[in-house]
């Protein structure tokens, strides 16, 4: 499946904004995963399941009736800059589906690859990791320690229904866990609103380019564990390690940052 758009600065400004960040020169090129934020896909009210997520018309639909779906983590690519005031098209396929049995019931792992070219090359080339659970196998709530403050290095994000809804929006994605705290609790038997996983790859993106991560990059990472609105984020990069913990000090998304190919 194919898009192409304008990419315009306004999405870039609202993230800026929303995380409260520095804003990039746009026009000279996008930071590591702001590229989220454009080529989205945008199905019809109509072709949305009761959970928020499209059950037809795009690249990704449940494997069956009821199935939760969430991110597991990713492999981003840079070669060059996705800058502001030009099209670019993305790129989108399913490249494997594989089904597994976990404690929690039958799991289907799916990867999706994503290319986005401008002026002719591929500036990004992404590989996302999505897994389907089955309906009724909650995650557990876990246990909370004591409070652990951000150390020198590290970045809290204040997390609160309001950013994780208008992070929704600009992302637009409508899944619920994310902003109806009474489905997330009712229906999936989450303890909170979730944070998405995306968010925490963005957080340990931002905190590398705090320490003047730029250029050409590769960025591995990974969802290790839930985090939930109540539980905070504070993220940290640290040369090529990145993560994101809670408040209590349990880690929740890991990331392995390195310069890309010449």
């Amino acid at each position: 499946m194919d898009r192409t758009e304008l990419i315009q600065p306004e999405p870039a400004e609202a993230l800026a904004a929303l995380l409260g960040v520095p804003l990039p020169d746009v026009e000279a090129g996008l930071p590591l995963l702001w590229h989220w934020l454009y080529l989205l896909e945008r199905p019809a009210q109509a072709d949305l399941g009761p959970d928020g997520h499209p059950v037809r018309g795009g690249v990704l639909a449940p494997p069956g009736a009821g199935r939760r779906r969430m991110w597991a983590g990713g492999r981003v690519r840079t070669a060059g800059a996705l800058r502001c005031g030009e099209p670019a098209t993305r790129h989108s396929e399913v490249v494997s589906t594989t089904e597994k049995h976990g404690r929690s019931g039958e799991l289907t792992f799916v990867v999706v690859s994503h290319r986005v070219r401008q002026r002719g090359q591929v500036v990004v080339d992404e590989r996302q990791d999505v897994v389907y659970r089955e309906a009724g196998a909650a995650l557990p709530s876990p246990a909370e320690g004591p409070v652990v403050p951000p150390a020198e290095g590290e970045w809290a994000l204040e997390v609160t229904p309001t950013l994780l809804f208008r992070f929704s929006a600009l992302t637009y994605n409508a899944h619920r866990i994310h902003y109806d705290r009474g489905y997330s609790r009712d229906v999936e038997g989450y303890p909170g609103l979730l944070t998405h996983g995306p968010l925490q790859a963005l957080a340990m993106a931002e905190a590398a380019r705090a320490n003047g991560a730029g250029g050409d990059l590769d960025f591995e990472y990974r969802l290790v564990s839930p985090l939930f609105d109540h539980q905070g984020l504070i993220a940290r990069a640290d040369g090529a390690t990145t993560a994101v913990r809670d408040r209590h000090g349990r880690q929740t998304a890991t990331g392995t940052l390195r310069a890309g190919e010449p």
